[in-house]
């Protein structure tokens, strides 16, 4: 099935949800864009937008429509900025709005519910009657409504019938805080991710520290290995001031490098999520005047 994405505006959103005149709601459009092609700029004012409605007394919780393909760095990067008390809740739809089928406004309307749950709190998604913490989310699936899983811990809850039943602590963090991502777009740091395969020379990497790369995301094979030519040109980044992390590109499990130890949080990025970690962790060391 193929279907063009961001086609409708929130307020349109809103009206496919059932029983939703009755709720005490108000919608503000912040972009409208298919989340393959989300950026900088609109995370900047996503966040600033989150921020503001929730820092409001009379607010109880925020819900964000986002697209599925992306929604996994979105959840993670807003959870890092903003680790907020109150309930940030992201959703997002695998069948467009003119399906027969669609999910999009069941959806929608079990992340509302989540929003006002008494109790709830930080960032999650909601997807498919699941609820799951950002970190580790990964997108699993190309068509199916259950399209996302959590990885070993599996979600943090389930909404049947409409009512919530938990299975482990909400999400909690520190924030960062706006100022860490204030910088103008165009100036955050240059981190990309490259990918260990049968034949990985190097090359690649040498290519992108010659282009001005700040970070580089490494996603390894199994528990974050790398063939030995790969190995060394990432030796060469690092030596040139490149800072490098590693991910797996397996699809669930922790990673734990050889001599190293990793933080949870930290050790069940995606090679995507860990991608925003590196982003930020960069643009806070600017934040703080650290290189």
């Amino acid at each position: 099935m193929s279907y063009t994405a961001a086609q409708l505006g929130v307020a349109q959103l809103l009206a496919t949800v059932p029983g939703g005149s009755a709720l005490p709601w108000e919608a503000e459009q912040v972009a409208q864009l298919d989340s393959k092609d989300m950026d900088f700029a609109t995370w900047q004012r996503l966040a600033a937008r989150c921020a503001h409605h929730l820092a409001r007394d009379e607010v109880a919780g925020v819900v964000v429509t986002h697209g599925t393909d992306t929604l996994d760095e979105t959840a993670y990067f807003l959870h890092r900025v903003l680790a907020p008390p109150k309930p940030l809740v992201l959703t997002a739809a695998m069948r467009p709005a003119t399906a027969v089928d669609a999910d999009g406004p069941h959806n929608l309307l079990d992340a509302v519910r989540l929003a006002r749950e008494p109790g709830a709190r930080g960032v999650c998604v909601a997807m498919a009657g699941s609820v799951f913490h950002p970190v580790g989310l990964r997108k699993r699936h190309t068509f199916r409504l259950d399209a996302f899983e959590a990885g070993d811990a599996g979600p943090v809850a389930r909404i049947e019938a409409g009512h919530l039943r938990c299975f482990r602590n909400w999400p909690a963090g520190v924030a960062l805080g706006l100022d860490v991502i204030a910088v103008p777009p165009a100036d955050w740091p240059r981190v990309e991710i490259v990918l260990n395969h049968v034949g990985a020379d190097g090359r690649i990497v040498d290519a992108l520290v010659a282009q001005g790369l700040h970070g580089l995301v490494v996603a390894g094979t199994g528990n974050a290995t790398v063939s030995s030519a790969l190995a060394q040109a990432l030796e060469r980044a690092m030596a040139a001031g490149v800072v490098v992390r590693l991910a797996s590109r397996c699809a669930v499990g922790v990673v734990r490098p050889a001599g190293r130890v990793l933080p949870d949080d930290e050790a069940e990025l995606s090679a995507p999520q860990a991608r925003v970690a590196l982003l930020l962790q960069l643009l806070a060391g600017r934040c703080d005047g650290a290189a």
